[in-house]
C-alpha cells in the first residue's frame, strides 16, 4: 500500500441499512481524503487533518461512549443494520486504527516536509542546535515552568483527576538514594499556545523562515528535570484521554435548569468516564497497564499514536500569513436585493434610514445564500435594524448556537434597552455549547430580555426570527427562517440559506410557534410551516406519498433532498417504497446516510451524493416535482428521528417563482459536482467522482461563488407584492 493513499474500505453484502456509526466513519474518511488530495492548498490540507481529529474527538465523546455503555450493561438496543454493540465497537476500532495511522503518516512523512519547503518549520526537541536549545530552556524557565504542577502518584497522593481531551506527560522518576521508582503526571497547560513560536528569536537560524516553532509538550519534556530536582528522570511518555461527553439532565425535575446544567458541565470535564486513551507506543507495558487501571479503560480503548498527538491543533497554521498556501480569499457579497435597497435609500436622508430592508422585504420575499452572500448585511442587519427602528415593537427569535462576540446578542440587548418587547429562546442544551449559551442567556436577562429555555423534553433547533412592526393603522410581521445558526463565524464556513418574508400566513405561523415555545399552547396546525414534532414528519411523508401516486399513475415523479444526515428508518423505508413505485430520488447528504441506494428491487431509483469541500454543506433543501407544480422547502431539520420527533424544527415553503428557480439551480449544481462529489454505491461504499478532464474539475462551491459574483452586477426588480 502506498503510505500516502487512504486505504479503501470494502463491505460484504449487507441488510438494507448502513450502521449510523460506520456511515459517520465513512464521512470522516472523506474529510481525511481532502487532506491527502494534492489539489488542495497545503494549509487547507492541514486544516482537513485538524477537522478529522476534531470530528473524531466528538465521535468518541458521544457515539463510542454510548455504545460502550450498552456493552457494559449487556444491552442490545437493536440497531437496524443488525450489529450487536460489541461487534460494532470492534469494527469501529479496527477502522480507526487504520485511519489514524494513515492520518499521522500523512502529516509526518509528507505535509511536515512540505511545510519546511515553504519556510515553515516545526522543530523536534532532538534537532535543536546548541544555541537554540539554550534559548528554549530560557523561555521554559521564564514562561512555562511557573505554570506547571507535577503530580506524583503514591500512597499519599491518589491518582489525579484529568480533564477531558487534556495532553499529559507520564513521567517515571527514581529516588537516587532508595532507587524506588514512582509515577508522576504533568499536564500540558491549556493556557499556553500548543506551538511555541520561535521565529523571532535572535539566533540567525530563522532569517529565511516564515515561521518556526516547536510543540509545547516537547519543550516541557526537554526540561522535566527542572520539575523534579534531586530525582533521576527515568523516562517520559505523552498520553491524552477522552471522556464521555453526554450528561443526563432531567428537565422536569430541575428546579433551576441553568444551575443544573452548569453543575453538569463542570462535572463532565473531569468526571465523565474515559472512553479513549491515546499514548506513545513506546510506553512500557507496566506503565500502560497501571494507567489503564487507574483510568478504568480496557486494552481495546487504548490507541497508539506515532509522533505529534492531537492534530486538531494544526488549525494553528491557518493563522500564518501564507495566502499562496490557502484557498483564495472570499468575501461574502451583499445580496443583490439588499444591495439595491441600500443604494435606493442611501441618499434619502443624512440620518440613518433603518427602513430600507423592511421596505425591500415588502416588495417580495428575499432568499440569501451564505457564505456566498453576506450574513452580516442580511441577517445581522435585519435584527440590528429592528433593534433601532422606532416602529418595531417586538422581536422574537431562537438561538441554538451563536458566536462569542455576537452582533446579534448586542442588537437584542439594544432592542430591550430601546423599550421593545424582546423574547429569545436560548437552547441551553446545545451539545458542547451549553456553557457559552448560558453566558449569553444571563446577559440577555440582565438587559431585560425575556429569556426562555424551550419546551421540556425537546431541543429547540429551529432557526427563526419574528419582527413585529407598526405600519399605518396596524401591525406587520416580518419573518426570517434559516437553515443555519445565528452565528457570524460559522456563516463564513457553512453553506446555509435564509428566507425573509412578510407574508401574513408566515407571520401567523411563527407567532403560533413562539407561543408554543414561550407559553402554554396546544397549537398543532400551521398553514405554511412544517413544524416538528407536530407536522413535519407527516408533512414530508405526505409529500413523498404524493410523488408515489403520480408515479403509479404513469407520471414523472421526482424527489431531491439535501440534508446533513439521513438516519430515520421510517423515512428510509418510505424512500425505498417510493423508489419501487418509480419515483426518481436524488439525495445530497454530506454526512451520515443509513440508506443504501441502487439496490435492485429496493432502491434502484435512488442516488446518493456527498459533497465535502471548502465549506461545510449545512443547508437543507427539499424538492418535490408534484406533477409539474413544483414545491420546495428549506429549514433546519434533517431526516433524523431526533429532528422529526424530539426537536422543535421549522421548514418553510419557498413560493416565489424566481426563488424556486434559484434553489433548483443550486440543487442541480450540487448534483453535478465532479470535483468534490462522492457517490454512494449499492455495496455501501463511497467512491469519489473522477472528472473527464481539467475543464470538468470545477467544484460546485466554486461555481456558486462565481454565480454570486455574476448576480452582484445586477439589481433585480421585485417580483410580486406579498398577499
Amino acid at each position: 500500500m502506498d503510505e500516502l493513499t487512504p486505504t479503501p474500505i470494502s463491505r460484504p453484502t449487507q441488510p438494507p441499512y448502513i450502521s449510523r456509526e460506520l456511515s459517520w466513519l465513512d464521512f470522516n474518511d472523506r474529510v481525511l481524503h481532502e487532506a491527502f488530495d494534492p489539489r488542495n492548498p497545503l494549509i487547507e490540507r492541514l486544516k482537513f487533518l485538524a477537522i478529522f481529529s476534531s470530528n473524531l474527538d466528538e465521535f468518541f465523546m458521544v457515539r463510542v461512549s454510548g455504545i460502550g455503555e450498552f456493552v457494559d450493561l449487556g444491552v442490545d438496543p437493536g440497531y437496524p443494520d443488525g450489529h450487536h454493540p460489541k461487534e460494532l465497537l470492534q469494527k469501529i476500532r479496527e477502522r480507526l486504527a487504520l485511519r489514524v495511522a494513515e492520518q499521522h503518516g500523512l502529516f509526518h512523512h509528507r505535509l511536515r516536509q512540505e511545510l519546511r519547503q515553504h519556510q515553515i518549520e516545526l522543530l523536534d526537541q532532538e534537532n535543536l542546535s546548541e544555541a537554540l536549545a539554550a534559548k528554549v530552556t530560557a523561555y521554559f524557565d521564564r514562561e512555562v515552568f511557573p505554570i506547571l504542577t507535577p503530580l506524583t502518584v503514591d500512597a499519599s497522593h491518589p491518582f489525579p483527576k484529568m480533564a477531558n481531551l487534556s495532553l499529559n506527560l507520564a513521567v517515571i522518576i527514581e529516588d537516587p538514594e532508595t532507587k524506588i521508582q514512582r509515577f508522576a503526571r504533568v499536564k500540558i497547560p491549556d493556557s499556553l499556545p500548543r506551538f511555541v513560536t520561535m521565529t523571532d528569536w535572535e539566533d540567525g537560524e530563522a532569517a529565511n523562515l516564515i515561521w518556526r516553532g516547536m510543540p509545547l509538550e516537547q519543550m516541557i519534556a526537554r526540561n522535566l528535570k527542572t520539575l523534579f530536582p534531586g530525582m533521576n528522570l527515568v523516562a517520559h511518555y505523552l498520553f491524552r484521554i477522552t471522556r464521555d461527553g453526554d450528561f443526563p439532565i432531567k428537565e422536569a425535575e430541575a428546579d433551576d435548569l441553568l444551575l443544573a446544567i452548569e453543575q453538569e458541565i463542570s462535572k463532565r470535564r473531569v468526571d465523565g468516564f474515559v472512553c479513549r486513551v491515546e499514548l506513545d507506543p513506546s510506553m512500557p507495558a507496566v506503565l500502560r497497564e497501571q494507567l489503564s487501571k487507574d483510568l478504568g479503560v480496557q486494552p481495546e480503548d487504548v490507541f497508539e499514536i506515532e509522533g505529534l498527538m492531537n492534530l486538531k491543533d494544526l488549525f494553528f497554521f491557518a493563522s500564518l500569513p501564507v495566502p499562496d498556501l490557502k484557498y483564495p480569499d472570499w468575501t461574502p457579497l451583499i445580496p443583490p436585493r439588499i444591495k439595491s435597497a441600500l443604494a435606493l435609500h442611501a441618499g434619502r436622508s443624512a440620518e440613518k434610514d433603518t427602513r430600507g430592508l423592511f421596505e425591500e422585504i415588502r416588495h417580495g420575499d428575499i432568499l440569501v445564500h451564505h457564505p456566498y452572500e453576506s450574513f452580516g448585511s442580511s441577517v445581522e442587519a435585519f435584527i440590528s435594524e429592528a433593534a433601532d427602528d422606532p416602529d418595531v415593537v417586538a422581536i422574537k427569535m431562537t438561538l441554538y448556537r451563536t458566536s462569542g462576540d455576537s452582533p446579534i446578542i448586542k442588537a437584542l440587548i439594544r432592542a430591550a434597552l430601546n423599550q421593545k418587547q424582546v423574547a429569545v429562546l436560548v437552547e441551553v442544551l446545545a451539545r458542547f455549547d451549553e456553557a457559552n449559551n448560558i453566558v449569553w442567556a444571563k446577559k440577555l436577562e440582565q438587559a431585560g430580555v425575556h429569556v426562555v429555555y424551550g419546551v421540556v423534553g425537546l431541543k429547540t433547533h429551529t432557526k427563526t426570527t419574528l419582527v413585529v412592526r407598526r405600519e399605518g393603522d396596524g401591525l406587520r410581521r416580518y419573518v426570517h427562517v434559516g437553515t443555519g445558526n445565528y452565528n457570524s463565524k460559522t456563516a463564513h464556513l457553512y453553506t446555509d440559506l435564509g428566507l425573509f418574508t412578510c407574508h401574513e400566513t408566515f407571520g401567523s405561523d411563527l407567532t403560533h410557534l413562539f407561543n408554543y415555545l414561550t407559553g402554554y399552547s396546544r397549537q398543532n396546525a400551521y398553514e405554511k410551516l412544517l413544524v416538528a414534532p407536530l407536522t413535519l414528519r407527516s408533512g414530508m411523508v405526505s409529500l413523498i406519498q404524493r410523488e408515489m401516486n403520480v408515479a403509479r399513475a404513469g407520471g414523472e415523479a421526482r424527489v431531491i433532498a439535501k440534508m446533513n444526515s439521513l438516519t430515520d428508518i421510517d423515512m428510509i423505508n418510505l424512500l425505498y417504497e417510493a423508489s419501487q413505485a418509480g419515483v426518481k430520488i436524488d439525495l445530497i447528504i454530506r454526512g451520515v446516510c443509513c440508506l443504501i441506494p441502487k439496490r435492485p428491487g429496493i432502491s434502484e431509483n435512488i442516488n446518493v451524493v456527498s459533497i465535502v469541500g471548502r465549506y461545510l454543506e449545512h443547508s437543507r433543501i427539499y424538492y418535490f416535482q408534484n406533477g409539474g407544480q413544483e414545491e420546495l422547502y428549506i429549514g433546519s431539520a434533517d431526516w433524523m428521528t431526533r429532528n422529526l420527533d424530539r426537536r422543535v424544527e421549522a421548514v418553510a415553503p419557498i413560493e416565489t417563482p424566481s426563488l424556486k428557480e434559484e434553489l433548483k439551480m443550486i440543487l442541480n449544481i450540487l448534483l453535478e459536482d465532479q470535483r468534490q462529489g462522492w457517490d454512494l454505491e449499492s455495496d455501501g461504499v463511497y467512491r469519489q467522482r473522477t472528472p473527464l478532464d481539467e475543464t470538468h474539475q470545477r467544484s460546485s462551491q466554486e461555481q456558486l461563488m462565481a454565480l454570486a459574483i455574476e448576480r452582484d452586477q445586477v439589481f433585480p426588480e421585485a417580483e410580486s407584492d406579498p398577499e
